[in-house]
Parts: structure tokens; C-alpha cells; sequence
């Protein structure tokens, strides 16, 4: 496997974890961190059980380094904001790293339950524990009841 088609299919979720757990800025700056990284070691990475996992890993060391307390996700312009709760953001933007991360790359960015494991490098058990317990947080922030 070359690393461009390590990149192509591989890329959009490692942003997509970054960008959840830190952030538009501080997650791109991560994820251009990460891939610098990777093409700069592809020899030894190609070679790992979970490539992905390990620039993830790359991103989160340099998102920590660089990241400065701000709001999460950006709030859009109202003429381009769609119609959702307005407490949602604060609500996401207070769960725990892995509860946020977990409900985006799954919920909101349509992510397998077992990809956002493979990503994170944590065991699927784990992702749905982040879920469950993320889910239940927004309910009861939001105060909705789950639909059954």
C-alpha cells in the first residue's frame, strides 16, 4: 500500500476523530501534524497492526501541545446555521473527550461503531460504553426522552 491510498482511505476519519476531540482549528492542525509525521515514517508505520491509530495518537500529542481553551465547534453564521437545539453545542462541548469524539464520529458523521474503535485505537466495547454514557448525558442535559 502506497500512503496516498493509506491517506485516501484513511484520512477523512482520522480528521474526523481530531476534529471532534479538539476542535476545527487546534483538530486540523493536529491531523496536518499527523500526516507530516506519516509520510515522513511511512516505512515504519506501513508496517504496524493500525497505521491510523498511531498518526491518531501523532495528533492527539500535538493537538495537547498547541491547545489553548476555546469553544470546540465553531458556532456558523446564522444564515448558514441549520435548525437545531441551540443548547447542543454547549451540551457536546461538555461531555468527556471520548463521550464527544465517540457521539460525533458515530452519530453525527455516520461512522461504524467499529471504524471509530479502529481509529482510536480503543476496542469496540469502549466506543459503545463512550456512546451510551454520552447519549444518556445529552438526554438529560437536553432533557429529551430517548425515543424507543
Amino acid at each position: 500500500m502506497t500512503f496516498d491510498s493509506f491517506l485516501e482511505k484513511s484520512g477523512p476519519p482520522l480528521r474526523a476523530a481530531l476534529v471532534a476531540a479538539y476542535g476545527h482549528q487546534v483538530g486540523n492542525d493536529a491531523v496536518a501534524a499527523a500526516v507530516a509525521y506519516g509520510w515522513e515514517h511511512w516505512g515504519r508505520l506501513q508496517e504496524m497492526d493500525n497505521p491510523a491509530g498511531y498518526l491518531y495518537r501523532v495528533g492527539q500529542t500535538a493537538a495537547k501541545k498547541a491547545f489553548r481553551p476555546q469553544p470546540f465547534l465553531p458556532v456558523p453564521p446564522p444564515q448558514e446555521m441549520p435548525e437545531f437545539e441551540p443548547r447542543l453545542l454547549p451540551a457536546l462541548e461538555a461531555l468527556s473527550e471520548g463521550q464527544r469524539v465517540a457521539v460525533l464520529l458515530v452519530h453525527a458523521m455516520g461512522h461504524t461503531q467499529a471504524a471509530a474503535a479502529e481509529i482510536l485505537e480503543v476496542s469496540e466495547s469502549t466506543i459503545r460504553t463512550h456512546l451510551q454514557r454520552g447519549l444518556k448525558r445529552l438526554r438529560q442535559t437536553l432533557e429529551v426522552e430517548p425515543h424507543v
